[in-house]
């Protein structure tokens, strides 16, 4: 999608359909800052006082690729097998 200059600093939040425990967002979006995406989350909570909170959680939409395992070499394991006995 083209980056559009009018949704600059600007998001929304969905309530979150597809909550199956506690731990999953009450309400989801997504919020563009300076003109980078991010994910947006945020939970219903009260605080020790009573006052209802949302707590918000905010991730980079175009996180580095984590670097794969290195391939472990699997030379030298087919001569093992031919010494098994089952």
């Amino acid at each position: 999608m083209a980056y559009d200059k009018s949704n600059e600093n600007s998001g929304a939040l969905f309530k979150n359909d597809r909550k199956e425990s506690e731990k999953h967002p009450d309400y989801k979006g997504s919020i563009n800052v300076n003109g980078e995406d991010f994910w947006l989350s945020a939970w219903l909570k009260t605080s020790s006082k009573g006052t209802r909170f949302m707590s918000l959680s905010v991730k980079p939409k175009e996180q580095p690729q984590k670097a794969a395992p290195p391939k472990q070499d699997q030379s030298g394991f087919d001569d093992m097998d031919s010494d098994l006995p089952f």
